[in-house]
């Protein structure tokens, strides 16, 4: 019997297993997992019965615990990973096969990224759509809270697997994401080496829920007492955008902070419809907050083999058919660059964003806040990845901003010189608008787009008969139709990303609090 038990203690973590893909060079690989305190572990990396390393480590006293950082190893497999346990005179085994190394990325957040390939545009042919992409690795996290930080995962939904029509497409809103498949998959294209991606996503959940108590605490968030109060009473909260778990912390114990010790390339996010009506004028600082903190605790649980500032993507709200015309969405799209309306910025370093506001779509069965067109999003997604986590030069991965704003008021226009070349794909009266003040009372007016040459654009201001203090622009829940937005780059077909800047610094990007 005590042999037994012996054995029983002796595991990897949840999510060593075979076919999976562990980190390549330069990162050393961390392999991990529970044994008998004081216990020798020897993990050895094999291929073809041939031994490639060996590491030995032994069992701590607290955690029962042990890990072993593998030397950085080529893209490539498969291999397999051998665990031994010795205590006195005892041995136990374990092993695992098929094992990849290429890029880890990790994918969180809400049902836009919970959304399975079956829910979207042209399911049938994506599902069947595996045979080049057996390299794809796919882990899928179970829904699982938790009130502390937990090491391991309490579940997993899908183990590591090769892709398949069934599990790409098992069940609405289940497993695979088809953001996180997809971004995986156009990333293989490029690259054309083993892909590993993990999916722990929570649909209808705020950003409270993903982040550790140390980063609400530095934003200053309300304690979560006063928001369960908001969150009893439906007038704060539309039941529509949060769904799941709001208690803080919850989702980061369970569902991520589990990961921390693997060693990993990056992190796609797409969240931040559930922070409509909850601590929204926070998410400025919420959400580069959870990046710094994600960043530094994988650093440190991966012994730093994790990068200290790993790339991080994002996917900015994409539109929602709303009853009111508040502007609650573009304050968020604003807020998840930290107020600078582009990233790779000086507050979120070593990011890249998917502009989706012009993805709406109407006839969506599952709501239209759950655009169906996930191929677009995780398109841009990938570009951003390439220019900013794997360093392609020359690559346009974000559409055009203006760099210059010159009011000329004798001529009535407004002048907008842009960082790139601009298409215009169409001319409104009410994507632009100017804001407008008289006595201290300031209004939105729309601007109509006058003329437009290579780079810039010149919006009729005449409407305007006061003081202009601002310009902005595609500021609405949902701005366009789909693929329809006035401004897009002219090859890349990437949108203009939705913007707000005051007129006398002419730099967008300095202010979110105009004319309110």
């Amino acid at each position: 019997c005590l042999l037994n038990f012996l054995g029983a203690d002796f595991r990897f973590a949840s999510y060593v297993h075979n076919h999976m893909v562990l980190q390549k060079e330069p990162a050393g690989a961390v392999i991990w997992g529970y044994g008998i305190s004081g216990a020798t572990v020897t993990v050895t990396l094999c291929q073809d019965q041939e031994t490639i390393m060996k590491k030995e480590t032994s069992v701590k006293a607290h955690s029962n615990s042990w890990m072993v950082i593998l030397d950085p190893m080529k893209p490539g497999g498969s291999y397999e990973v051998m665990a031994q346990q010795t205590l006195g005179r005892m041995n136990f085994t374990l092993r695992v096969h098929d094992v990849l190394f290429g890029d880890v990325w990790l994918c969180s957040g809400q049902s836009n990224m919970q959304m399975t390939v079956s829910q979207i545009f042209n399911a049938t042919s994506e599902l069947s759509n595996t045979a080049a992409y057996q390299s794809v690795r796919i882990l899928s996290v179970s829904l699982v809270q938790a009130q502390q930080e937990l090491e391991d995962l309490a579940e997993v939904d899908l183990q590591w697997s090769k892709p398949t029509a069934k599990n790409l497409g098992h069940g609405n809103f289940q497993y695979m994401s088809a953001v996180c498949w997809l971004f995986g998959r156009y990333l293989y294209d490029t690259l054309q080496y083993p892909i590993g991606l993990i999916a722990s996503s929570w649909g209808g959940t705020p950003i409270e829920a993903w982040s550790s108590g140390r980063s609400l605490k530095a934003c200053g968030v309300p304690s979560s007492l006063l928001t369960l109060v908001h969150f009893m009473d439906f007038r704060f909260i539309p039941s529509d955008f949060v769904t799941g778990p709001s208690e803080y912390s919850v989702l980061w114990n369970a569902m991520i902070h589990p990961l921390h010790n693997m060693t990993l390339k990056g992190v796609i996010w797409y969240q931040g419809e559930a922070n409509i009506n909850l601590n929204r004028d926070l998410y400025n600082c919420t959400f580069p907050a959870l990046i710094e903190d994600w960043r530094e605790t994988f650093h440190r649980g991966s012994q730093g083999q994790t990068e200290r500032f790993f790339p991080f993507g994002f996917v900015q709200l994409s539109s929602y058919l709303s009853a009111t015309s508040d502007d609650k969405f573009p304050q968020i799209r604003w807020h998840q660059t930290a107020d600078f309306g582009y990233v790779p910025n000086l507050r979120m370093p070593n990011t890249f964003m998917a502009v989706a506001m012009d993805l709406g779509d109407r006839n969506s069965p599952f709501g239209s806040i759950h655009t169906r067109d996930k191929q677009t999003v995780a398109y841009r997604l990938h570009l951003g990845a390439r220019a900013v986590a794997y360093g392609e030069k020359k690559l346009i991965f974000q559409g055009p901003l203006p760099e210059k704003i010159e009011l000329l008021a004798d001529k009535g226009l407004l002048n907008l010189t842009y960082s790139q070349q601009i298409h215009v794909q169409r001319q409104d009266d009410k994507t632009f608008e100017i804001s407008c003040c008289e006595n201290r009372q300031c209004k939105w007016l729309p601007a109509l787009m006058n003329t437009f040459s290579t780079q810039t654009l010149a919006l009729n201001i005449s409407s305007c008969h006061d003081t202009l203090v601002a310009v902005r622009y595609a500021w609405a829940t949902w701005p366009c139709e789909y693929k329809q937005c006035p401004l897009y780059h002219p090859t890349s077909t990437l949108p203009a990303p939705p913007f707000i800047a005051l007129i006398t610094n002419q730099i967008p990007g300095n202010h979110s609090k105009v004319a309110k």
